[in-house]
Formats: C-alpha cells, sequence, structure tokens
C-alpha cells in the first residue's frame, strides 16, 4: 500500500507531506482547490510523462517523492531483483525530479531509473482511473484491453500478437519470392559464381602477407645479390679485407696498452668490432649461397598477387576484406535458396499459420469464459446503480482470418433497461449512463486485481442521490481488502470513507497555493454539510452531514 507522499514546488503545492492510511479515504474540496494535483503528483511517480508546466511558479524543480509498503512475498519484488535494484526494510521507495524546462529524472529505492520502469513497477504498486476512463470505454481497443487484463490473458495476447507478425512475415515472404522469382534466379546465379571464384581464389590474411614479402625478394635479387657479394669481397674476400685490418689494428693497440693502460679498453673494443665483421662475412657467404635468381617463382608469385588484386578491385574490396564478403555472399545464397524453393516457403508459411491459430484459439477460448463472468458482474452491479433491469454482455466477433489482436473483436454492448435491445455501448448510453455502467466496470475489474492500492478520480461523475451513495459503499467495500482513494465532489461517497482529507486554496501570502487537511469527525462534519449545501451552511445542513456520517 501507498505509505507516504511527499509533494515540493508541483504545479499549486508549496511543499506537502503526506501518511496515507489503510482502508478507503476520500479527497474532498472545492473546485479548483487543486483535488486532482495530488493523483497527478501519482501519476507522475508512476512514469507518466513529465512536462515543465508542472514545475510551480517561479521555481526550478518539482520534486516529488513515495513510500510504498507491498505485501512480504508480493510479485513486485521479483521484479525489482530481476532489474537489481536494492530493496530495504521492505519498502518501494520512488521519486521523480522535474524541472522547468520539462527535463526529469526518476529513481527507485534510490538508484537511476528510466520512466518506463516506473511504468512497469507501477502496475504492481497502484491502479488510477482517471475522470476520462469513463470516455475510453468506447474504444474498441479499450475495450478488448480490459477484457485481457480484467482476465489475466494480457501474456497470452502478446504470444499471439507475435505469432500473428511471424505469419504475416511468412506470407510477405512467400509472395515477394513469387513475384521476383526471375530476379531471384538471376541474383542466385551471380552470388553462386561469385562464392565459386571467392572459394576457388583461396585468400588468406596470413598468407597474402608472405606473398608480398616473397615477391619482393624475388623482384630484387640480382641487386641483392650483387649487394651482399660487394659486402663480402670488402670484408673478407677482397685483396685487403677489412676483417684482417681491423684485427691488426686490435693487435697493435693491444701492445701499445703495455706502455699505456689506458689503450686497453680501445684494443678491446677494436677486437669486438673485428669479431663482429668475421662473423658478418660468414653470414654473407651463406646468404648469397642461398639467394639465386627464380624467375619462374617471381612470375607465379606475380600471378598470384595479380589474381588477388584483380579480384579484389572488380568487388570494390581491398584484398584483406575479400574474406568477408566471401561470408555475406554465402550467407545470402543459402537465404536464397530458400527463397528460390516455393515448397519451403509454403511449409513455412503454413507452420507459422498453425502456431497463430492455435495460440489464437486458446486466447479466444479463454476470452469468452471471462467475458460471461465479467458480463454478469457488470450486470449485477448496473442493477445498484439505478439501472434495474439493464444488461451488459461482452460479444466476441469472429475475424475468421484473424489479425495480431486474435480471432475476434471485443465489442461491450448494453441495454440501459429492460425494453432496449442490446447495442453498441457508444450507441446507446447517455452520458449518466456511461458514467454508472464504466464505474461499474471499473469497480469490478478492480475486484479481481491484485493491486494494493486502487485511486478513483472524479469517476462519479454524473451520478447522484441513492446512487451516489451505492457508490461510496462499493468503494468502501473495495477499501476492506485494500487501499482505496477516491477524488470526489459527492457528500454520499465521501461519509462512506474510513478518513478524509480536504483540499484548500490559500492565497494569504501573496501566492496561490493548495493545502492539504486531514478532518476530524468534526472537520468532515463540516466539510459534508459545504458539499450538501453550497455556500450557506445551516444547522440542519451540519445534522444532514453527520446523519450520512452516522449511517455510513
Amino acid at each position: 500500500m501507498l505509505r507516504r507522499l511527499l509533494i515540493q514546488d508541483f504545479v499549486l503545492v508549496d511543499r506537502l507531506e503526506l501518511d496515507f492510511r489503510t482502508g478507503f479515504g476520500a479527497l474532498t474540496g472545492e473546485t479548483g482547490a487543486g483535488k486532482s494535483i495530488l493523483l497527478d503528483a501519482l501519476s507522475l511517480l508512476l512514469g507518466e510523462r513529465a512536462d515543465g508546466g508542472m514545475v510551480r511558479a517561479g521555481r526550478e524543480r518539482a520534486d516529488l517523492a513515495a513510500e510504498f509498503e507491498p505485501e512480504a512475498g508480493a510479485p513486485v519484488f521479483a521484479w525489482l531483483r530481476e532489474q537489481d535494484f536494492n530493496i530495504e526494510d521492505g519498502l518501494v521507495l520512488l521519486r521523480r525530479v522535474v524541472d522547468a524546462g520539462g527535463r526529469s529524472r526518476a529513481y527507485i529505492c534510490g538508484m537511476p531509473a528510466t520512466a518506463t520502469q516506473l511504468r512497469e513497477l507501477g502496475d504492481f504498486l497502484a491502479d488510477i482511473h482517471g475522470q476520462h476512463a469513463h470516455q475510453a470505454l468506447l474504444r474498441a481497443d479499450a475495450q478488448r484491453l480490459l477484457l485481457d487484463g480484467h482476465a489475466g490473458l494480457l501474456p497470452a495476447a502478446r504470444e499471439v500478437a507475435a505469432a500473428w507478425r511471424d505469419w504475416q512475415a511468412a506470407r510477405r515472404a512467400r509472395e515477394e519470392a513469387e513475384k521476383g522469382m526471375e530476379a531471384l534466379q538471376q541474383e542466385r546465379e551471380m552470388l553462386a559464381h561469385q562464392v565459386g571464384e571467392l572459394e576457388k581464389l583461396a585468400f588468406e590474411p596470413a598468407a597474402w602477407e608472405e606473398t608480398n614479402a616473397e615477391q619482393g625478394r624475388l623482384a630484387n635479387a640480382s641487386n641483392l645479390i650483387e649487394g651482399a657479394g660487394a659486402a663480402l669481397d670488402a670484408i673478407s674476400d677482397g685483396e685487403v679485407p677489412l676483417a684482417g685490418e681491423v684485427e691488426r689494428i686490435a693487435a697493435r693497440l693491444g701492445e701499445l696498452s703495455g706502455f699505456d693502460a689506458a689503450l686497453g679498453e680501445i684494443a678491446e673494443l677494436v677486437s669486438e668490432a673485428a669479431i663482429r665483421l668475421d662473423e658478418a662475412g660468414h653470414a654473407l657467404r651463406r646468404y648469397a649461397d642461398r639467394v639465386d635468381l627464380d624467375p619462374a617463382r617471381l612470375a607465379e608469385v606475380d600471378a598470384r598477387i595479380d589474381a588477388v588484386v584483380s579480384t579484389a578491385r572488380r568487388y570494390r574490396v581491398p584484398p584483406e576484406g575479400l574474406p568477408a564478403l566471401l561470408e555475406t555472399s554465402a550467407a545470402r545464397l543459402a537465404s536464397l535458396a530458400e527463397l528460390a524453393d516455393p515448397a519451403a516457403l509454403l511449409a513455412r508459411e503454413s507452420a507459422a499459420r498453425e502456431a497463430f491459430m492455435n495460440r489464437a484459439g486458446q486466447l479466444s477460448a479463454a476470452r469468452r469464459e471471462s467475458a460471461v463472468r465479467l458480463a454478469a458482474g457488470v450486470t449485477e452491479a448496473m442493477q445498484e446503480l439505478a439501472m434495474a433491469g439493464g444488461r451488459f454482455e461482452i460479444a466476441l466477433q469472429p475475424e475468421p482470418e484473424g489479425s495480431a489482436n486474435g480471432l475476434e473483436r471485443i465489442e461491450f454492448l448494453v441495454a440501459a433497461n429492460p425494453a432496449q435491445p442490446l447495442r453498441p455501448l457508444g450507441k446507446v448510453a447517455s452520458g449518466g449512463e456511461l458514467s454508472r455502467i464504466g464505474l461499474a466496470i471499473q469497480v469490478i475489474t478492480s475486484e479481481s486485481q491484485s493491486v494494493p492500492t486502487l485511486i478513483f478520480d472524479e469517476v462519479d461523475s454524473g451520478i447522484g442521490g441513492r446512487v451516489a451513495e451505492i457508490v461510496g459503499r462499493r468503494l468502501r467495500e473495495l477499501g476492506q481488502g485494500r487501499q482505496v482513494l477516491c477524488v470526489t465532489h459527492l457528500p454520499q461517497v465521501a461519509a462512506q470513507a474510513d478518513w478524509q482529507w480536504r483540499v484548500a486554496k490559500d492565497s494569504s501570502s501573496g501566492e496561490t497555493r493548495s493545502e492539504l487537511i486531514e478532518l476530524d469527525e468534526a472537520g468532515r462534519i463540516e466539510e459534508i454539510a459545504r458539499m450538501l449545501g453550497g455556500v450557506n451552511i445551516t444547522e440542519t445542513t451540519r445534522s444532514h452531514a453527520a446523519e450520512l456520517l452516522g449511517l455510513a
């Protein structure tokens, strides 16, 4: 249930901190005092879209927070764990900050969150029935969603929609293949040639580097042989070999170091140089023996390089991109092989259609069962709401080929009195009748929901008198099993509440702000008297108000 709500700099609210109770609570006040601000704040905390106009005039930001305490083991805790949100003391903490520019930040249990996560979490915590919920019931999609939600069929409906999309995709693939069979065949032939050529080329990046290096050596073999020979002559094989000269210099310096020790270190350095020159001579001799002119091998390597480069140029990729091109071309060729097979495409489409029909058939059966129960409950409620003899039914109009919504259209039918035939809800219900029928539907569907907090925002508009008293009683009954909060302008409804708050507008400080006052017994009598009598409240009005509360 909702335990605490903090509102700061939101619309007309300066700062408001509220502690909620269990049972049925009524929120009343004069028109324009800001009764719906409380519910607007809760809606924002539960994921509704933020707007800079929500920030109190002259302030930089609005700051909202709510504390919910679900029952132990409630499904919301599993959702929080899946989303990696911290849970402390069994409380769920929500916060939303909106700046004057319309940007907002959301937090769940102190951790940053998205508006989508707030909406998903809100489905576990509270259900808000807004002022225009009755009008929404006139839409076919709203009627379908209400039935599926009441029966717990929303996951099944999503699976049916996914199966429908799979079927339609398979159907489009078959139709496109039939229309473009010639073009597909041409593409297949082109890709088959391309894949064959690339596979025959057998390009490998590592081998490509080695081939280029080998080509460099073979193409410059004569220069390499000549250069290596000249170096060998200078070092070892010439008339005055450099290695021998360095050895003699080292020996001479060694002799002189006997007269001056400082030359000893230099002699060692020159001696090491002589050794290095000797080693270089041996290495050059081995290299010269190995290097040879091989025109045939050079031609072979040049041909390989030309084949790779020309193939890459033809397909407009660098040589290193040839393996990726082969992979994508082979994958496309495999997919075209399936598309070019009418029997395979037809089998795939048939399997997808069968899967849709199976899921949709199961959904239809569950909808029919739930529709009977929901219609009976609403019909019973209509009798109490001054519509004696009225009937409510839910028709499942068949759609043999189906749609993303299943194998039927959902349509709410109503007869406001025994003399009327059943007709679509929007065609027979007057404004008052629509309000009562809508309220009956909301109350019945709310009874079957597991959401711990139910909020009604002036859904009792268009009714009064005995009907209003009945509505109040139904809300009070709902409050026995969960937390119910109702914004109302009807004294008969407010009198049934377990607790009551009054919203008032204060302009004494030069700023207009909304204030919320928790009413004791005397305060409730005064407020309900105001709701009954308007401007001039008499003792008779107060007596009537006290009577209403006593009856409640």
